[in-house]
């Protein structure tokens, strides 16, 4: 094992400054199950120094000119670009995503944010007329405050892009909570913020773990916002903690996604859906994993899918090449585990995969790529979220049919509509209780806001919606025009 990675500071106030207190805490690598580097986790004496200076900075900070906000997201960028093949190493190290993806998705999905949030930005009009019909109301849009981000290890720069440049273009200042799974990757982007020359105070970072630094986030009378990706579990947990100080809080969470496929479907539908389930190692809150069939091309695509599975390589996140790499640790593995046994136990058909670790491996917390048939909508692999590479398919008969067990669940992420009929997509796509739907394998628009309804929360992260999301309106009336 090589030496391990000395992490254990905090950026706070433009500084890299030793914690209170030694709290120490070991980062495993999930390919080796080796620890790859050591940080060290908050106390409530550490949140209150971020939150201090983040506080201090937001006077200065929310009254610059949008022009010097944008200049500074433009150099962040700028240095995020110079600085990915770092990233890519350290997220491969950290959550398990394979060298090759790392850095042509797991990377790249940062710059295709901010580049997003900056052309939205360069547009956005700060006051804006409420209408012809009341020509001096104006509605302005200005900072919330100081805002906690609490991010988490699945995506790590796609959600700390989402969430930090919108902020900072907003004018407000901010503390982020990264996961303590995968806290490497915000550690290097606290060095490219840094490097960039964010005025003291705007940015800060502290490791913590959701009971410790998460909750003292959500409860900090000073805490202004919390914007939080993870778990319905922990976000119930946040919203709950934050009530007291009647703080805002913006959520983005699970999600069981149903991607229905009509039997007039494309005939690279189901493999499209099945490689999207299993991408990520299938640790996307947004994965595909209830595949809904009409029922006349159902064992067709029961087989097709089953085979896209016995085709999917499980290799190390250190090798290049088109394979999935483990899943993010040692708890993750069980509880995938757990929940394929349970599948198996409920009835299901096997169909591709199983428990235990794949063909050849002996060390990491790798997964079978898994396909169950015969599922049906009331078992728990239909209805829990997984995240893990395993598809639930579930046949249905009528359109009717596929919209209600689509519709039952208690998330509403991502659902997904394959069918050569348009007027068809048209109807389904607006019965389905989503935030988002998405057809014939056609991704979202850049600046399209990624978020959802009931208990996947209601988010809306990205492009114009996601940087109003770190604002408040204000009306005002009697506005003197010059």
């Amino acid at each position: 094992m090589t030496e391990l990675l000395d992490k254990r500071k905090f950026y706070i106030d433009g500084a890299w400054v030793d914690p209170q207190r030694a709290n120490d805490l070991e980062v495993i690598d999930p390919s080796t199950e080796e620890a790859v580097a050591v940080i060290s986790l908050g106390d409530q004496a550490d949140t209150d120094r971020a939150v201090s200076a983040a506080k201090a900075a937001l006077s200065g900070w929310s009254r610059t000119e949008p022009g010097e906000r944008l200049a500074h997201v433009e150099k962040i960028l700028e240095i995020y670009n110079r600085r990915a093949q770092d990233m890519a190493w350290a997220i491969s190290h950290e959550m398990g995503a394979p060298q090759d993806m790392s850095l042509g998705d797991q990377v790249a999905a940062g710059t295709y944010h901010i580049e997003n949030f900056i052309k939205a930005f360069k547009d956005f009009e700060f006051i804006r007329p409420l209408g012809d019909h009341a020509p001096t109301s104006m509605v302005a849009w200005e900072p919330v405050g100081v805002v906690g981000l609490i991010t988490p290890w699945n995506w790590p720069m796609n959600q700390v892009t989402l969430k930090v440049i919108p902020a900072i273009l907003a004018g407000d200042t901010c503390v982020l909570k990264p996961s303590e799974i995968a806290p490497l990757s915000s550690m290097l982007f606290a060095e490219i913020v840094d490097e960039a020359g964010l005025p003291k105070g705007v940015f800060n970072l502290v490791n913590g773990d959701g009971p410790g630094v998460g909750t003292q986030l959500s409860t900090h009378k000073d805490v202004d916002m919390i914007s939080f990706t993870g778990s319905t579990r922990a976000g119930i947990a946040i919203t709950k903690a934050a009530a007291d100080t009647l703080k805002k809080v913006v959520l983005e969470l699970g999600g069981k996604g149903a991607n229905i496929v009509f039997a007039d479907a494309d005939d690279k539908a189901v493999v499209r859906g099945a490689r999207h389930c299993f991408y990520n190692s299938g640790q996307s809150c947004n994965a595909p994993t209830r595949m809904l069939v009409e029922r006349s091309v159902y064992d067709q695509a029961v087989e097709t899918a089953a085979k896209v599975a016995q085709e999917t390589q499980v290799a190390s996140a250190h090798q290049p090449g088109k394979h999935i790499g483990p899943v993010v640790s040692k708890q993750q593995w069980d509880k995938i585990q757990d929940l394929i046994q349970k599948g198996i136990d409920e009835g299901a058909r096997l169909v591709a995969g199983g428990t235990g670790l794949p063909e050849g491996v002996n060390r990491g917390y790798f997964v079978r790529p898994t396909v169950f048939a015969d599922v049906s909508n009331d078992m728990t692999i239909a209805q829990q979220e997984i995240f893990g590479p395993v598809l639930s398919i579930i046949p249905f008969d009528t359109e009717e049919q596929a919209i209600e067990i689509a519709n039952d669940t208690p998330y509403g992420l991502t659902n997904y509509v394959q069918s050569g009929d348009g007027a068809r997509r048209n109807r389904v796509a607006r019965r389905l209780r989503s935030g988002m739907v998405e057809m014939n394998g056609q991704s979202r628009g850049a600046g399209s806001a990624f978020g959802g309804v009931k208990m996947s929360g209601r988010a809306r992260e990205g492009g114009v919606m996601g940087l109003e999301e770190f604002m408040d309106s204000k009306a005002i009336s009697g506005w003197h025009k010059d």
